[in-house]
């Protein structure tokens, strides 16, 4: 724990302010939860953190099948960010029930399923499945991946385009009663066309943003580094263009947002919240700095302490302008 949070807290002069948040009808201790892919299926971290202490784990994409991802090198380091197109590997739906689950099972913090597919039908039968097992696995939401650039077929197709996007939710949401969180991209023209036809098609959140494309070249060869030339970039360097677009859809949706972009510290997120998002959603820090979601926690309520702020809600969209 931060040394000077804990001397205020023991000081016994200011009440602990409240961190609690609803997520589209999800009970957050707090509002930091980790990003799918970059906390694998939970368990990878118990060495270093207590997962109890996370607001929500979202866990590594996942579709009906297994799935091997894109062949290596795929992950270059890139200023400020890192490239990757691992391609959604994954144990495929069977797996992610009959083992990783059972071991989430023992903890109390929510999890959030990231879904992903090839077809509609492949994302509506993961959604019927994962929702015939929810309540015994403690399954909380789904987050729907319509925005990976890194694989071919599904992915990105469906959002990109807000008819598309509107049709991928509504039928996910005729097939399972559990909150939807709709993942979107940044590589499109107008994301707020996308996020209202995420909402008018029945989500209960939004998440954003995923990675944006980009590509690294080696001079010598004169080869992309990357097997699959193109990769998502992530980190500190996309943060500018995300906090944007939360901006953005925060004024033209009414469901809650979780900010996701280069968040590596409390005033990272912060931003985020200030900007209008209910929640974060910390991504490649994970991979530096195992602790960093701890930390995070830590900071943002040593800021409410030090501003006198006594519910997290009231920083939501309080950005002046």
């Amino acid at each position: 724990m931060d040394p000077s949070l804990k001397e205020v807290r023991w000081s016994g002069m200011i009440k602990k302010p409240q961190m609690e948040v609803d997520l589209a009808g999800i009970k957050l201790k707090n509002p930091v939860i980790t990003a799918s892919g970059t906390f694998g299926y939970g368990q990878e971290y118990t060495p270093f953190i207590d997962l109890n202490k996370l607001g929500a784990i979202t866990l590594k994409g996942i579709f009906l099948n297994p799935k091997m991802g894109n062949p290596p090198p795929r992950i270059i380091e890139t200023p400020s960010g890192m490239l990757n197109s691992i391609g959604l590997q994954g144990v495929g739906v069977e797996v992610l029930i009959n083992e990783k689950l059972s071991y989430l099972k023992k903890i109390n913090t929510p999890i959030i399923i990231n879904i992903c597919g090839d077809t509609i039908e492949e994302y509506i039968e993961l959604a019927r499945r994962l929702g015939e097992v929810s309540t015994d696995k403690k399954i909380a939401a789904l987050e729907i991946n319509i925005s990976c650039p890194n694989v071919q077929g599904g992915g990105m197709v469906w959002g990109t385009d807000p008819r598309l996007t509107y049709q991928i939710v509504n039928n996910i949401r005729k097939v399972t009663t559990l909150p939807l969180i709709v993942k979107l991209s940044p590589n499109v023209t107008n994301i707020k066309t996308i996020a209202q036809a995420a909402e008018e098609g029945g989500a209960d959140g939004l998440s954003l943003i995923n990675t944006l494309f980009g590509m690294v070249v080696d001079i010598n060869s004169q080869k992309p580094k990357l097997t699959n030339v193109s990769g998502g970039l992530s980190g500190p360097a996309i943060k500018p263009v995300a906090l944007w677009m939360v901006w953005q859809v925060f004024q033209t949706v009414d469901i809650p947002i979780i900010g996701i972009g280069g968040i590596v510290k409390a005033e990272d997120a912060l931003e985020f919240i200030i900007v209008g998002a209910r929640a974060i959603e910390v991504g490649t820090a994970n991979f530096m700095n195992p602790n960093v979601t701890i930390e995070i926690i830590e900071g943002i309520e040593k800021y409410l302490i030090e501003k006198n702020i006594k519910n997290i809600d009231e920083l939501v969209g309080s950005l002046i302008v």
